[in-house]
């Protein structure tokens, strides 16, 4: 190898990007580490208090996961198909799938590679650091999210409301389907957890559900809303999403 050649080669290997945070995964949006506002004070008791959170950066994806990926995975392992696919109006390819329990969220997040988003990165991925109300800004717009006004009667496919989109590029957090997260649930959650990277209590009897659905009026499609419910709950407004990085 001439000079030239040796010089070429060196450079090519201290700027090639390396796999990590920071570079670009399929399906998925970067949300930068830093501080958030998380929760509200003028909201129900377990919203309170408004509170500064920081978290390391993290990948989430763009749109809830369809039914068309969570047919993959059951053909993949064999897992049962979800309880509600064999009602046409909720089984189209790029609509979120519904119908699947905290624990088939969690498996196929898992067989992907991937994790349970945290409800702290759930929400920051919704509102970004500036505390809005809902992933677009501070005021309900009914053409921006799949909410019960749309009277649509179930989810639509993901993406269908793109003025809807979060600060980070992730799409319908704000209806179309309540979103599974990581955490256990607790009321005080925000009295108690660390201000960094919180996970939630490490034991309860209920997970949290985030984001809102096709069947809620806007008040449950705040960013700070949350919703407790039994984690082997199947229901036709009930999907998820998943999250990639350190937590």
């Amino acid at each position: 190898m001439n000079g030239i050649a040796a010089r070429v080669a060196c450079l090519l290997i201290v700027f090639t990007p390396t796999v990590g945070l920071g570079a670009e995964r399929e399906g998925m949006v970067l949300v930068p580490p830093g501080e958030f506002w998380m929760g509200r004070d003028d909201g129900n008791d377990d919203e309170k208090p408004r509170h500064r959170v920081a978290l390391d950066a993290y990948y989430i994806d763009r749109y809830e996961i369809t039914n068309e990926l969570y047919r993959r995975f059951t053909e993949a392992t064999g897992r049962a198909v979800p309880q509600f696919w064999s009602q046409g109006h909720l089984n189209g390819a790029s609509q979120p799938v519904v119908g699947v329990s905290w624990g088939d969220a969690d498996a196929y997040c898992r067989w992907a590679g991937k994790r349970l988003p945290t409800e702290a990165e759930w929400e920051k991925a919704a509102r970004s650091d500036d505390g809005r109300s809902y992933p677009w800004g501070e005021q309900w717009d009914s053409s921006r999210a799949n909410s019960k006004e749309s009277q649509r009667n179930g989810p639509a496919p993901v993406g269908s409301y793109p003025s809807g989109v979060s600060p980070y590029g992730a799409h319908d957090m704000a209806g179309n389907v309540w979103e599974w997260v990581a955490d256990w649930y607790a009321k005080d959650s925000y009295i108690r957890e660390p201000r960094r990277n919180p996970q939630g209590p490490e034991t309860g009897s209920w997970k949290v559900l985030r984001g809102g659905s096709w069947g809620y009026l806007p008040y449950l499609l705040r960013t700070t809303s949350r919703l407790s419910i039994m984690p082997d709950l199947r229901n036709t407004v009930i999907g998820f999403r998943c999250a990639e990085g350190p937590s």
